[in-house]
């Protein structure tokens, strides 16, 4: 589309080789810009080596194995957030999830005690998300699932928080943190480093229900997690890209991986993300080496494939 900005050929051979491990495209239960097979051959004309298939709301790993067929040579990956829709802190989704070779679990997002409750304000002018009017469908209809709590009362992990995070060790997946609040995910974090899981991504911290400050995402970094930078939190307007790129320098691009969160039918197309924040952080400062270690370097290191225990 005519309206939005065309990546630069010197972004596009940065982030070559790369995964966009956060995109949200058809099917799916509300619109998309576009669907997965027609993009994974999208994205393997731009160079990009793959992407992972996020739902709020339903299992893609079956997906992902379909794509990876239609389309040979292109790594489509799977994946399973925790919502209501699949039991919330669900092993029984996550064991699922693992044998059928989903790469990322995220914890929960739309159904999150802490997305439910942020009484957080989106600047004026931001776009609000497209599940959010969903929720509001489900809620109106009296069928909104209770939120879904990962600490007890006192702070603690609940046991099923425990349960889903030994079985994303045992798979050796990825954890991501979804929408979890800064204590929520503190306690998360530190509870899946001691129960072996090996890969964590801290789902975009500038968004308006989390807002993480630079301190938090410092300590989070030391216990190996990945801050990640999804273009459209800003392109969206819930943040500046002054504050993203402050973010990053402080907590240090090793310690960030790029995403781009898109499919929305009215954003970019999905194929540019990354190059789109490539050009924005070369415009800013960046070097070229913490470009690629960010869009390629951490983005393969997340994809890598997995080794059931």
């Amino acid at each position: 589309m005519s309206e939005h900005p065309t990546p630069s050929e010197r972004a596009r051979e940065l982030v070559a080789g790369g995964y966009d491990t956060h995109i949200h495209v058809a099917p799916d239960v509300m619109e998309r810009r576009v669907d997965d097979l027609t993009l994974a051959r999208r994205f393997q004309d731009v160079g990009l080596a793959g992407f992972v298939l996020k739902s709020h709301y339903v299992p893609t790993a079956e997906r992902a194995e379909v794509v990876r067929n239609a389309v040979p040579g292109f790594d489509a990956l799977g994946a399973l957030t925790l919502n209501a829709s699949v039991g919330g802190m669900n092993p029984v989704a996550v064991e699922i999830a693992g044998r059928q070779g989903a790469r990322i679990i995220w914890f929960p997002t739309v159904d999150g005690a802490n997305q439910r409750s942020s009484q957080a304000k989106a600047p004026a002018g931001s776009t609000p998300p497209m599940w959010a009017q969903l929720q509001q469908d489900l809620a109106a209809q009296g069928i909104l699932a209770p939120a879904i709590r990962v600490l007890d009362s006192s702070g603690a992990v609940l046991p099923e928080t425990r349960d889903v995070l030994t079985l994303i060790a045992k798979h050796d997946l990825v954890l991501a943190t979804g929408h979890l609040s800064s204590a929520e995910i503190g306690a998360v974090v530190t509870a899946a480093a001691e129960l072996g899981v090996r890969r964590i991504i801290v789902t975009h911290p500038e968004f308006t229900s989390q807002r993480l400050s630079v301190e938090v995402q410092a300590e989070l970094a030391e216990q190996g997690a990945l801050m990640e930078r999804c273009f459209t939190t800003p392109h969206s307007g819930k943040v500046s890209w002054e504050l993203l790129f402050e973010h990053i320098r402080a907590v240090g691009p090793e310690h960030s991986i790029l995403s781009s969160d898109l499919g929305q039918p009215f954003n970019p197309p999905v194929e540019d993300g990354l190059a789109l924040m490539a050009d924005r952080l070369l415009a800013n400062g960046f070097t070229e080496d913490e470009v690629r270690l960010m869009a390629v370097e951490n983005s393969r290191r997340m994809a890598a494939p997995v080794s059931i225990r």
